[in-house]
């Protein structure tokens, strides 16, 4: 073979491996992105509980409103903060995870209520909502650790040498896991 058609092969090897590369890229940063909208549908779905289990607490517990108060407005602040999965910053997460908390923080003191209200306890829509609520934050934790997981595969392709050079090339940047809040180290004490 002529130095030319070598020159021509070696180049030809190189772009398919490049498309090929970043075609894979592509795949694992899609899969990390919709790993974290899953995330955020399953705050949605809790978000869009909170109001039917406050209705129901509200009816036996007239005088509980200063919790009511801290769950509607915990709600409201966790429910105003969007994360753009393209721009998930540390400060993005850590701002989006602290609503959140409140929110679970909030709840816990909603679902407290119950214990001062024995008929609220045996009520068939409060046992389901408990029950939803319960399931929910199973999914939210499942769907963070599936993101964490996705977020991984993607850092590992795009870190990996010779990957590393195409996504340079094409500026995949390093995605941000999703952390447990700092308060979450210590136990939560329960309280009756």
């Amino acid at each position: 073979m002529k130095k030319g058609t070598w020159l021509i092969a070696i180049v030809a090897v190189v772009a398919l491996y490049a498309i090929s590369a970043y075609n894979g890229m592509v795949g694992v940063q899609e899969e990390a992105t919709k790993s974290w909208a899953n995330v955020q549908s399953a705050y949605q779905r809790r978000a869009d509980l909170i109001p039917n289990l406050v209705e129901t607490v509200k009816g036996y517990a007239k005088h509980e409103e200063e919790t009511f108060k801290g769950v509607v407005e915990a709600r409201a602040k966790a429910t105003q903060i969007t994360v753009d999965p393209e721009n998930l910053t540390p400060e993005k997460l850590q701002e989006y995870q602290k609503a959140q908390g409140e929110l679970g923080a909030a709840l816990g003191k909603l679902i407290a209520v119950q214990e001062n209200y024995p008929e609220l306890k045996a009520n068939e829509n409060f046992k389901d909502l408990q029950v939803q609520l319960e399931g929910t934050e199973n999914r939210i934790n499942e769907a963070r650790n599936k993101f964490n997981d996705k977020v991984q595969e993607y850092n590992i392709t795009i870190r990996q040498f010779p990957k590393n050079i195409v996504a340079n090339i094409f500026g995949f940047k390093k995605m941000e896991k999703f952390e447990a809040d700092a308060d979450a180290q210590n136990a939560p004490k329960v309280k009756f």
